[in-house]
């Protein structure tokens, strides 16, 4: 099962990127894991002339889009709650494809002041509209729990984060559950 960890958050300041580190580094001790940043693609509003269910696709960026998806087996969304939401940039990488995401499992992991339930309970709601196999335990970090510190490094993640390893394992053995029930 090859897992992609999906980075929702495209802000210019994010902790995204060190939360999909060490969610990386706890799984690919089982599974082929890649991260996919949504900040490395350029993904335009609702610029296709067709439906995503269609499947037809004529821009550039939506084909390697389309591909870069269709590569993984299983999915772990990791993203901000803003507002009680998730990030629009999430939602729009989402609703550029359809078929891609039909029947392949996924996990999420949130994360806020409180834990991102609000923003997990609107995700799984458009994860089940596209017809995804989300795992019954979803992971949500508490920031109040987990000590950030501003850095540079985007692989730099403290130490703390592993009071969730266990909850995340757990999640892990759902996902690939899912996967192999297909």
């Amino acid at each position: 099962m090859k897992i992609q960890i999906l980075i929702g958050s495209v802000r210019q300041t994010r902790i995204g990127p060190q939360i999909a580190r060490w969610v990386k580094d706890i799984t690919e001790k089982k599974f082929p894991t890649e991260i996919v940043d949504l900040k490395d693609w350029h993904l335009p509003m609702d610029d296709e002339p067709y439906l995503p269910a269609e499947g037809i696709y004529t821009q550039e960026h939506t084909i390697a889009w389309s591909n870069k998806i269709s590569e993984a087996d299983a999915y772990i969304f990791v993203f901000p709650q803003y507002n009680w939401g998730y990030p629009a940039a999430l939602k729009n990488a989402i609703d550029h494809l359809y078929k891609e995401w039909n029947n392949k499992p996924a996990l999420m992991v949130s994360y806020a002041n409180r834990g991102g339930e609000k923003a997990a309970e609107q995700l799984q709601q458009v994860l089940q509209g596209i017809h995804m196999r989300i795992t019954e335990t979803n992971l949500e970090i508490k920031l109040s729990d987990v000590n950030f510190s501003p850095s540079d490094s985007d692989t730099d993640y403290p130490e703390s984060l592993h009071r969730y390893e266990d909850e995340l394992v757990s999640a892990l053995n759902q996902l690939n559950l899912l996967y192999r029930s297909r």
